[in-house]
């Protein structure tokens, strides 16, 4: 991968400044931010970075569910367009930085490399991508893969959970038209986008951990979980009834999840990448009681990994183990079907490259969804990277440094330049 035109271009940190303070006045609600899928705050995001990428002198463009892109026009205009993207909208009461910094180091870097009359290739644009979070409407990916025409038509009739308007209902009110997603219309085309690249927060504390500001990510976790399990056994007396012949739906769900835990230990002990996760897990209020042995339980078990194989093998474990302690505990497990999100693997070039250009070099898997997950699996050569924050991600004390944030921008604007790879 050998560099052309790749003179130092300085990352513009009071633009990005600006822009953050601009989104945290416009849709901060009391203590966190609100910018609700489709609603008026992640209407106000898009209109503060849409002033900003005319104020840069991007051309721009909606598509027919309201993404919005700013391109930076390259020498030829007809040949595959790189994008950069992220998300805008929040979950309720969130942090300013999470989705909002992936554009807004998109805009810093195109700002930047036109004040130094850089001319691409082809064309980069940023892409604002609409209702990546499923917060408001119980749909994944809402934006980038209806952009895709991937999503399925019934989806329009998902009630939005504050208000309780469709997803139709809302497109509409918002000017956009929901009969893209009816009838599966691409808005994007997968072979004229040459690569997809997207900043983020990490979410999670291992770069403030560590010490270092920014990282690659390898791939994103994909996730099996079995939302649904339950355990029955039978109520008792605590007092009355011995433990040879009880049928203890706790005793017994503990010790499955014991035993689970055991599992993660092993694989991290052979280098797999695996997180486990009960997220739930209680008795029926309306039976227990302080002197019972209880007969029901209902949890969740979550499996998340880059490596399906990974998935599938303690998936399969999980079943196995259910009917062991089961059996050893006189009670009846039943985990019921798991939903399934695949894991996306990052373009081994692009992340490459991107190491070359962080004075710290550190891959990491990311165990939460994004947009990059959709261009990736559609065989897009994607690439992200994280950037440090502070109290993890999704509420209101979300703390990303300025000075990271033009680590991770600079690496971005450093990959930009060598293009083609």
């Amino acid at each position: 991968m050998k560099a052309t035109s790749s003179k130092a271009v300085e990352v513009n940190l009071d633009l990005a400044e600006t822009l953050f303070g601009q989104l945290d006045r416009a849709t901060r609600r009391g203590r966190g931010i609100v910018r609700d899928s489709y609603g008026a705050g992640e209407q106000a995001a898009h209109d503060i970075v849409r002033a900003a990428a005319e104020g840069i002198g991007l051309e721009i463009s909606v598509d027919a569910i309201g993404n919005l892109t700013m391109m930076l026009p390259g020498k030829d205009r007809r040949a595959p367009r790189i994008l950069i993207g992220s998300h805008l909208d929040s979950v309720p009461q969130g942090g300013n930085f999470d989705g909002a910094a992936g554009v807004v180091a998109g805009l810093c870097a195109l700002a930047a490399l036109r004040q130094s009359g850089f001319v691409p290739a082809y064309d980069i644009g940023v892409m604002a991508i609409r209702a990546e979070e499923s917060s408001w409407f119980d749909v994944s990916y809402l934006g980038s893969a209806g952009a895709f025409g991937l999503l399925d038509p019934q989806c329009l009739s998902v009630r939005r959970s504050d208000n309780g308007r469709t997803l139709e209902e809302t497109l509409l009110e918002r000017g956009f038209d929901p009969t893209a997603i009816g009838q599966r219309r691409r808005l994007l085309e997968p072979d004229q986008i040459r690569a997809y690249l997207e900043l983020h927060i990490e979410q999670g504390p291992r770069l403030m951990a560590e010490g270092i500001p920014a990282a690659v990510v390898t791939g994103i976790r994909g996730c099996k979980r079995f939302r649904n399990a339950r355990c029955l056994g039978q109520y008792g007396h605590s007092g009355a009834q011995p433990r040879t012949l009880r049928q203890d739906a706790v005793a017994a769900t503990v010790a499955f999840l014991h035993h689970m835990e055991g599992v993660w230990l092993r694989a991290e002990e052979q280098g797999a990448d695996l997180l486990l996760t009960t997220g739930e897990l209680y008795t029926d209020s309306a039976a227990h009681a302080p002197s019972k042995v209880a007969g029901e339980t209902r949890f969740v078990l979550d499996l998340r990994s880059v490596s399906e194989d990974v998935m599938e093998t303690v998936a399969a474990e999980a079943r196995r183990a259910a009917e062991q302690f089961g059996t050893q505990y006189r009670v009846s497990f039943d985990l019921g079907a798991a939903t399934d999100s695949p894991p996306a693997m990052m373009d081994a070039r692009l992340r490459g490259c991107l190491l070359g250009l962080l004075n710290e070099p550190l891959e990491m898997p990311s165990g939460a969804g994004h947009d990059a997950a959709v261009f990736a699996e559609l065989g897009i050569p994607s690439a992200m990277i994280f950037v440090r924050n502070d109290h993890g991600s999704h509420n209101p004390e979300e703390a990303m440094a300025l000075e990271d944030f033009g680590v991770g921008t600079r690496a971005l604007i450093g990959l930009l330049q060598r293009f083609p790879l």
